[in-house]
């Protein structure tokens, strides 16, 4: 093992979204900055390591942000933007290996152990691909690289730059981990930045005194797995030890295809969220023939004004792409839901995903045509947008004093805006 050559990368995008951002707002550079839902109930998706030092990270609400960095300067997400920069380094990526597993937009796995004869040994792949990325797209990234997938991980974030109130220190950029030095990597490391080990079961480690990952390793594996259960405690245990079987797997599949909207104030009104799940039935029937899938399971998702959630799921006979059959499911999923608590957010998914390879027709089929129609019907709304943009076509009920109120990819994600705000 300890001669084993690491040859497995994990790229890291630096501060991503901000990054992009800063490329079109050069004025900002140096400050703190953050993306995110700019309203009341946005979250923050990224902050400036200049804002980070103020203790400001993703998944924060925008409020407690401004808080914490009143001086912060708060930016509406562009998520159209930030997947075509994405697109195009995945692309440098892969002029380098075909094995690249994106884990996100800004970050992703590289297996480049069949790349060393080209491109030379995998620390002098990290440095080129750092390089060329600055190069065609002005954004740096972190790399680590290691033996396995979650060493490179975690080296990654070993190579990044660290917040400061004084401004940001530059970190290494690439780091390496020996094979032959794995475990004086990793054993000093706290135990929560491990794979697996989330609030939960970080107490229960606390409860028995285990701090770091060599706390952790040094337990035997019987008694992790009476304290955590079978997967948990074996799955923490081999981790602990540099033990992990997982591949860099190119191409994954989606599993589900989906959109929500947390509200700028709860709708309590039935017929209101009819209109917000035409609106979200139309952009992900729109995705899922962008993508060539159908699906059967409807899922929808509903959260109150108090946080509660809940979820109601229909699995169809045969699988769809519609926009028509998710609104009509999704309506019969939402008469079963009382909606006078106030909902606050909205969602629609759906899973069980396959290729498009064509319906078989029924006998129903035959006695109504309209599905074959309207099937006729998408694809021509699909045509025209293709040429005309998005906002050139659609339902009628969306129709407002501004036009046609569509979603497009990404909208909301982080929540609503403050009024004026463009996502």
């Amino acid at each position: 093992m300890a001669s084993e050559v690491p040859g497995i990368l994990h790229v890291d995008m630096d501060s991503f979204f901000v990054s992009v951002e800063l490329l079109r707002h050069p004025e900002l550079a140096g400050q703190p900055v953050v993306v995110g839902g700019t309203g009341n109930r946005g979250v923050v998706a990224a902050a400036s390591y200049e804002a980070r030092a103020y203790g400001v990270h993703s998944a924060m609400p925008s409020v407690r942000a401004k808080r914490l960095c009143p001086g912060a300067v708060f930016l509406p997400g562009d998520h159209a933007r930030y997947g075509e920069v994405s697109a195009r380094i995945m692309d440098i990526f892969r002029s380098m290996t075909p094995l690249v597993e994106p884990l996100s937009l800004d970050e992703a796995f590289l297996d480049v152990r069949g790349s060393r004869r080209l491109h030379g040994p995998a620390p002098v792949i990290a440095a080129g691909l750092r390089q060329q990325v600055y190069e065609s797209e002005g954004l740096w990234c972190s790399v680590g690289v290691a033996r396995l997938k979650f060493l490179a991980k975690l080296a990654s974030v070993q190579a990044k730059p660290r917040a400061s109130r004084h401004g940001t220190v530059a970190g290494a950029g690439v780091v390496v981990v020996d094979p032959a030095g794995e475990l004086g990597f990793l054993h000093p490391l706290p135990v929560q930045a491990l794979w697996g080990v989330g609030p939960v079961t970080l107490a229960k480690l606390q409860r028995f005194g285990i701090a770091t990952i060599g706390d952790l390793a040094a337990l035997p594996e019987d008694a992790l797995v009476a304290r955590l259960g079978r997967a948990s405690g074996r799955h923490l245990h081999a981790l602990a030890n540099a033990r992990d079987p997982r591949t860099v797997e190119p191409d994954q599949t989606a599993k589900s295809v989906g959109h929500e909207e947390t509200f700028a104030r709860d709708h309590h009104r039935a017929d209101t969220l009819r209109l917000e799940l035409l609106r979200m039935s139309d952009a992900v029937a729109t995705r899922l023939r962008a993508r060539g899938v159908v699906g059967r399971t409807v899922t929808l998702k509903v959260r109150f004004g108090d946080f509660t959630t809940i979820t109601r799921s229909s699995t169809l006979a045969t699988p769809t792409d519609s926009a028509r059959e998710l609104a009509r499911v999704g309506r019969l999923l939402l008469d079963g839901v009382d909606a006078s608590p106030g909902v606050r957010l909205l969602g629609l998914s759906v899973s069980q995903l396959g290729d498009d390879l064509g319906q078989q027709l029924t006998f129903d089929d035959l006695d109504d045509p309209r599905p074959a129609e309207w099937s006729r019907a998408e694809a021509a709304v699909d045509a025209i947008r293709a040429r005309f943009g998005a906002r050139s076509v659609g339902p009628a009920s969306l129709t407002g004093p501004d036009g046609l109120r569509l979603t497009q990819p990404g909208a909301q994600q982080w929540g609503p805006d403050a009024p004026g705000k463009n996502s």
